[in-house]
């Protein structure tokens, strides 16, 4: 023994030698449960927890950690990291393979915590005993810290201070009121404020200000399209199957049930029940049943050769995986094939929760040859007496016309004849069937078979490889089953919304605050297990969580908290310090600042220009985009109509969403297809962004309403004037003299430069549809001002939240 610590001493020099660099503060004390306890669930318990103790020992057990091991030392040595065999596996190849042997090497920061741990004696309290996942334990109110006395206004404040306290931070002041009613407009209604809206908010001292804009945007219609959008992105909400063919389907009404839903701040226990299980609620009313469009969302694959069964049974994996992800932060995927490697859930837990799902009908058909159709459930939606009328008179003008095919099918009149007539009779009924479908919209809704299908363990994941049968069931890691819960989705939907679940009201409460902050408290909101990151403020998760509850779950509830927090109301400056400490804002020592969601960039270019139209619901729009941009091989492909009325300058929650070749200038600014459930998008930065808001024609078209608004609203015609208030109108804020002038510059420059070229005003403006026409008599003016209505739409401070 004594020669094995002797070689681990002179091994562990070097490594413990190149890791003294990685913690910025040497002192700071390593706390177990918060900075050590993560990093073994993350890297080590797989092959060193509870159900494993390869080479003898368990990092999920004190005892064990401290105790000698099959190769006659013990993994921890407190106060001596250079006698750990623990320390000398994770990064001393010259032992054996470095340790974890399954998966990526700890980072350096990782190991450094580690070191430093050992060092200050390995502290092990009783606290931390329990080897549970933090996110598995139910959440509970921790008292409020003691937070700054001159700063802060509700419990969110004071478990931020106290995390600024412990990092020697200092929060930011308060933003000057212009940016914050900015802020506070995009983050709740997705919507810049107007110039008057700002100039009354500047000019209101009064001391609840504030909170009045506050519960005016609560209150909104359009808080509800704004928040739709996230929502719809972890719904996988589309308008059109997915695959080659991606052919569209009616689930409009499920996007309007969303928005009027946040609208109303229906208790988000509710709105999970109807989700999932609407139609199996006692006297299910139309809006419930449309609820259960959420689950109707996975693609569905038509293309020939398809197996209806296959289909059908990876509609169903994909309602598993969903269910897991949004409800419960959990990556359940890789249980499809075994239990899972890093999670306590097992191949069986989740064969328990697909019988939940798994009492669906086929939702494609055979139709002739290898041809296939969707014909997956739906409901038709309400029309008026007389719509329903003229709908019932189309059928029997159809009826009377497929008659008459028949008949010609038997009449020998010439051929050539018949062939023209049944042309013509086919042509009607077509035109007929696409004028009764416009009439009478479907929605794509849950049902459940008659007969239960019995529910099978599929070896491998494959559908042809069915093993045990097992019965409906919950997770054993998580809260108690209910006994007397419903088998079926309405009992599963039961268990998820319980106080006792110990994940749905946290990953709830993160994803809100990701859409205030740009990220989550917990920065990987699809995985709140081991592999995930741990919360960077545990005690306000849980707070939040709690008061979720406690509140009858309302949404509007947290939204309030958190925009009239003094931590969402700062300063998003921050010092080169500030930089160098926390360059992620993880500890919020100054407000947020991220650039918006794609649907929001649109949004806010069409307020400030003075385009949004305001019309709320119903089926999707198809504004601007390039041509051939639908064109592709299958059958049935649906074209682009481009609208040319006041319908394309509605919101970007009512575009139209193909699978198969969504939206450009949304691609581009990172939304994603919606073949799959999707928590957090990603935040890029190319070259095609810039591309887009430059010369993309409906941003262009954009430009132009903004320069007419510029001219038009200004208090003068004066350069400086106009300039000055274009600016106020994109960033909600005073100008600076500096920018003005170089505004006013780039104007004077492009009103010489189109003096001297004849034709480039007309040149410039002639794609501008109907909006040229209202200004022919001062084109070269406003072609002046488009080049500087381009460049502020495309300002960073326009497209971003700050």
């Amino acid at each position: 023994m004594r020669l094995s610590k002797l070689i681990l001493g002179i091994v562990f020099f070097v490594s413990l030698d190149c890791t003294r660099d990685l913690l910025a503060d040497e002192t700071a004390t390593i706390q177990f449960a918060r900075d050590v306890q993560p990093i073994f669930r993350r890297h080590c318990y797989r092959c060193h927890g509870r159900k494993n103790s390869e080479g003898g020992f368990q990092l999920s057990n004190r005892t064990s950690a401290f105790s000698e091991s099959d190769s006659g030392v013990a993994p921890i040595q407190a106060g001596q990291p250079n006698e750990s065999l623990l320390f000398g596996r994770l990064t001393d190849s010259s032992l054996g393979d470095v340790m974890p042997l399954d998966g990526d090497p700890l980072s350096r920061a990782e190991i450094a915590t580690i070191r430093q741990w050992i060092e200050q004696g390995a502290e092990w309290p009783d606290t931390a005993a329990d080897d549970r996942h933090w996110a598995y334990v139910k959440p509970g109110k921790s008292p409020l810290p003691n937070s700054e006395p001159q700063w802060g206004h509700n419990a969110i404040d004071a478990f931020v201070a106290a995390k600024l306290h412990e990092e020697s931070l200092s929060p930011s002041p308060e933003a000057d009121r212009g940016k914050l009613i900015r802020r506070v407009s995009l983050a709740l209604i997705g919507l810049p404020p107007s110039p008057d809206e700002v100039e009354r908010f500047v000019g209101d001292d009064s001391p609840d200000a504030y909170e009045k804009l506050v519960d005016r945007l609560l209150a909104s219609e359009q808080y509800g399209e704004r928040w739709a959008v996230r929502w719809l992105d972890v719904a996988r909400y589309a308008d059109s199957n997915g695959f080659q063919a991606d052919q569209i389907r009616d689930s409009w009404a499920y996007r309007d049930y969303v928005i009027r839903a946040f609208n109303a701040d229906m208790p988000f226990d509710r709105f999970v029940v109807e989700q999932l299980a609407g139609d199996l609620l006692p006297d299910a009313t139309l809006d419930q049943k449309i609820a259960t469009g959420f689950h109707r969302t996975p693609t569905c694959n038509v293309e020939a050769g398809v197996d209806p069964e296959g289909n059908r049974v990876n509609q169903v994996l994909d309602r598993v995986n969903t269910t897991g992800t949004v409800f419960l932060g959990t990556t359940l995927e890789c249980c499809q094939c075994h239990d899972h490697k890093y999670d306590p859930f097992s191949q069986t837990d989740y064969y328990r929760l697909f019988a939940y799902f798994n009492n669906t009908p086929l939702e494609v058909k055979k139709t002739s040859g290898v041809t296939f159709d969707f014909v997956g459930p739906s409901m038709p939606l309400p029309i008026s007496e007389a719509a329903q009328a003229r709908y019932d008179a189309i059928q029997t003008e159809i009826k009377s016309l497929q008659q008459e095919q028949k008949a010609l099918s038997k009449d020998k009149k010439e051929k050539k004849k018949t062939d023209k007539e049944k042309k013509r009779i086919q042509s009607a009924i077509s035109r007929l069937r696409s004028e009764a479908k416009a009439i009478q919209q479907t929605t794509l809704v849950m049902v459940e078979n008659e007969e239960p299908r019995t529910t099978r363990m599929l070896n491998r994941g494959d559908y042809l490889d069915p093993g045990d049968e097992v019965p409906v069931g919950t997770p054993e890691t998580l809260h108690d089953l209910d006994g007397s819960l419903p088998p079926n989705r309405l009992g599963l939907a039961q268990w998820l919304v319980s106080e006792d679940n110990p994940l749905l009201a946290r990953v709830t409460v993160n994803r809100w605050w990701a859409g205030f902050f740009g990220t989550g408290l917990v920065t990987t909101p699809e995985d709140f297990g081991t592999q995930g990151e741990p919360p960077t403020h545990p005690k306000l998760l849980d707070w939040l969580a709690v008061e979720l509850m406690e509140n009858g779950w309302s949404m509007k509830h947290i939204h309030k908290l958190i925009a009239m927090s003094a931590t969402f109301r700062q300063s998003s400056h921050f010092s080169a310090g500030l930089r160098e400490r926390d360059p992620s804002n993880r500890f919020y020592a100054r407000g947020p600042r991220f650039r918006m969601p794609a649907e929001l960039i649109r949004d806010n270019a069409l307020a400030v220009s003075g385009l949004l139209q305001p019309e709320m619901y119903g089926p999707p729009i198809m504004p601007y985009q390039p041509n051939g941009i639908w064109r592709a091989v299958g059958r049935n492909a649906p074209k682009w109509k481009t609208a040319t009325d006041e319908d394309r300058f509605r919101r970007g929650v009512y575009v139209v969403w193909r699978r198969a070749a969504p939206y450009p200038s949304f691609i581009n600014f990172d939304a994603p297809d919606r073949a799959a459930c999707t928590v957090q998008r990603p935040r890029t930065n190319t070259p095609l962004q810039a591309l887009t808001l430059l010369n993309d024609p409906a941003y262009a078209e954009m430009a132009v309403a903004l320069a007419q608004r510029m001219l038009s609203e200004a208090p003068s015609g004066e350069p400086h004037a106009v300039a000055e208030f274009g600016l106020r109108l994109c960033a909600a804020r005073e100008p600076r003299p500096e920018e003005v002038d170089t505004l006013v510059r780039l104007y004077t420059e492009e009103r010489k430069r189109i003096a001297q070229t004849p034709g480039l005003a007309v040149n410039r403006m002639t794609n501008m549809l109907s909006r040229l026409r209202q200004y022919d008599d001062n084109l070269q003016e406003l072609a002046a001002w488009f080049a500087v209505a381009n460049v502020l739409l495309n300002l960073d401070e326009t497209i971003t939240l700050n």
